[in-house]
């Protein structure tokens, strides 16, 4: 059986779990901490990073190889739309979710999450341009209609779901607003509708548990 090996509390082990979940894939799950040193680990996941996950046929990791292998081994129902130029945009904004702003977001998360020391004023400006640069960028390509792509919902929307929350509550913690809100993003509503489907009702509530838990 496969198995996907990482944290609850992780936005991109959530992304990975949300599509297993709508495909009705069944799977089993292996709490691994991310920056592991142990081999085993290492040996299916080089970085040390979460998620990754072991299969019949071997292991993987990086969430979007992960989920593109979903996808083509469980093509039903579909995570990325027939036509080739749709499905395209589609990874086109997963990158801009994934890269463009979570990665950027994520340097707030050690003060904003974490107890971290707090970042200098400098590193907070730098922060916040490419913030609002991205925000800008990804408002011209985000759909929202109903869902971040379209009217389908996607693998776009594993990443939206998991990542726009977490974006939006680490620059309000360092900047004392949401900056997605602020730049005219306004997710929370599309949250609330993917909130409603039962794949994702799992994942939060599993996220809840694991945080409850500490």
């Amino acid at each position: 059986m496969l198995t996907l090996h990482g944290l609850n509390i992780s936005n991109y082990y959530n992304k990975v779990k949300l599509a297993l979940l709508e495909k009705g894939v069944p799977f089993a799950e292996q709490h691994v901490a991310t920056r592991s040193k142990d081999e085993a680990v290492l040996s299916a996941s080089p970085l040390g990073k979460v998620p990754f996950i072991t299969t019949e046929k071997g292991s993987l990791c990086e969430s979007q190889a992960i989920v593109e292998w979903i996808e083509a081994t469980w093509p039903q129902p579909p995570l990325l739309p027939a036509d080739p130029f749709a499905a395209a945009k589609v990874r086109e904004l997963i990158i801009f979710i994934d890269w463009h702003l979570e990665v950027t977001a994520r340097q707030l998360y050690g003060a904003a999450f974490f107890g971290g020391a707090p970042l200098s004023e400098a590193n907070l400006e730098r922060i916040r341009k490419q913030l609002e640069a991205s925000i800008a960028a990804f408002k011209r390509l985000a759909k929202f209609s109903p869902y971040v792509a379209g009217d389908q919902f996607t693998m776009a929307d594993c990443s939206a779901f998991n990542n726009l929350p977490v974006i939006g509550m680490a620059t309000k913690a360092a900047f004392g607003e949401d900056l997605l809100v602020a730049g005219g993003v306004d997710y929370k509503p599309y949250i609330k509708l993917v909130s409603g489907r039962p794949s994702a009702q799992r994942v939060v509530a599993d996220r809840k548990a694991a945080q409850a838990q500490g």
